[in-house]
């Protein structure tokens, strides 16, 4: 009875274990033939696996065939890349991804690029228009001199989105750069991404002209060290009044001032003070620096992407704007606080305590001016917030934000400001008070806390000891 009994359990136990076999089985089958983008989850720190909204949108609305080659030997292709392609694969039906072998197929790269094709490099097409990406500017490295180091970034949605954008749109933005007036090199950075963002940038001088180019979406100003003349003025106020955008980047230069090119915000009831803009508000500065600003940001679609991601823009060495618009034209985008003040001594300052015929604060550092008639003006009251140190110590915030001034007056566009994904550490931005807070706390508060925990441990064991002897 007792065989029987064991043996019907038995029976029981390895059909039970057949069944639920059998279900796995089934359910391992079906996730096989389901797409990667619900099988798979990203936990990787840098989101390496995902998607953005930007990209979703400009897949979404694609209209016409485009093909992605991936030249890359047999064997050699890079994981993230082939997830990558293969999530922007099942995104659209517009979009096909094609393996090149270089070794069955070497001249193919020549008809796209006469450059040096690295394997795992790609060639987005669409009809006539192509453009190559090569496995170099997917894996970013560059030197940071600050630590001495290298650090490595991974572009490849941003590149690959960006290449989409740019061989399925017939016109692209045009960005008109002044030069004349001492203005410096845009920065590596910032220079990078207008390219990325398939901007075309073309430069031009107001000194032999009479009127700004009319195919011109954008004017920048980018860190003059010389004033405008008046005729330019009128050229700039002209072009915005009917319906020109002007960005400017422009702070306090040594031995003079902009006075004329500060003007034109003027008749909008925005004046540049003198000097240069120091907080005396520790949680408005950083690096222990009083002109490197921690500003407030305004509820502005220029700035929201930043306060939603919890960016700081650090803005150094700024004039300081006071507004004075009541008619509601123009928004600061950024604020210093009520404890700041415009060292007038500018760069011939001494110290950073406030003294005798200093301006009391608070500042503009940024505004955006609405000229009527579509006319706008995007305004940074410093020449230096996108140099690349700066940028990096903001954690890309920096670039951020004068592309989403770029973008605000271009228009909307979805391939823009897609990060790139860095493979190393970023930089955490706090301000002053913050940082003096952190080292009582670590320093001071949390030995003496564990040290009491350990006496009063000590004590009563001891006690009790003591208790049962």
């Amino acid at each position: 009875m007792k065989n029987q009994i064991a043996l019907k359990g038995g029976a029981y136990s390895l059909m039970l274990t057949g069944i639920v076999s059998a279900i796995l089985i089934v359910i391992n089958v079906l996730a096989s033939v389901l797409p990667s983008t619900l099988t798979q989850l990203d936990i990787s720190s840098a989101r390496l696996y995902s998607i953005t909204s930007n990209t979703k949108a400009v897949v979404n609305a694609l209209e016409k065939d485009v093909t992605i080659y991936w030249v890359v030997q047999a064997d050699e292709e890079d994981e993230v890349i082939e997830n990558l392609l293969a999530k922007y694969e099942s995104l659209s039906e517009h979009i096909q991804v094609v393996k090149k072998n270089p070794d069955v197929y070497p001249a193919f790269s020549q008809q796209y690029t006469s450059e040096t094709v690295p394997n795992n490099s790609l060639i987005v097409e669409c009809g006539d228009s192509s453009r190559y990406i090569s496995y170099e500017d997917i894996y970013l490295t560059e030197a940071d001199m600050t630590t001495y180091s290298y650090t490595t970034a991974f572009d490849g949605e941003g590149m690959i989105t960006s290449a989409i954008d740019y061989v399925v749109s017939e016109d692209h933005p045009k960005l008109y750069i002044t030069k004349g007036h001492g203005e410096a090199e845009l920065s590596a950075v910032f220079a990078e991404q207008i390219e990325k963002q398939n901007i075309e940038t073309t430069t031009f001088t107001l000194l032999n002209s009479d009127t700004v180019p009319e195919e011109a979406d954008v004017v920048l100003i980018y860190a003059p060290t010389r004033d405008i003349s008046e005729e330019e003025k009128e050229m700039l106020a002209e072009y915005t009044a009917n319906g020109g955008k002007l960005m400017v980047m422009a702070g306090p230069v040594e031995g003079g001032a902009l006075t004329t090119l500060y003007s034109l915000l003027e008749e909008y009831g925005v004046e540049a003070e003198e000097g240069i803009v120091v907080e005396g508000d520790r949680n408005y500065y950083a690096f222990k620096q009083p002109y490197i600003l921690l500003p407030e940001m305004a509820d502005h679609e220029i700035t929201n992407p930043l306060t939603e991601g919890n960016y700081y823009a650090i803005i150094p060495i700024a004039l300081g704007l006071t507004v004075t618009d009541t008619s509601g034209s123009v928004t600061q985008l950024l604020t210093t606080s009520e404890m700041s003040y415009s060292k007038t001594a500018g760069y011939a300052i001494e110290t950073y305590e406030k003294e005798e015929g200093d301006v009391d604060g608070p500042f503009a550092t940024a505004v955006s001016v609405d000229c009527g008639g579509d006319g706008q003006i995007v305004w940074f009251a410093s020449s230096d917030f996108l140099d690349d140190m700066y940028n990096a110590y903001s954690s890309g915030a920096n670039l951020d934000l004068g592309m989403n001034a770029l973008s605000f007056m271009i228009g909307e566009r979805e391939a823009v400001a897609i990060r790139s994904k860095s493979l190393n550490y970023n930089y955490l931005t706090i301000n002053e008070s913050t940082a003096s807070y952190l080292k009582v706390m670590m320093i001071g508060v949390f030995p003496l806390v564990f040290l009491g925990y350990g006496v009063c441990v000590v004590v009563s064991r001891r006690r009790r000891q003591n208790e049962a002897v």
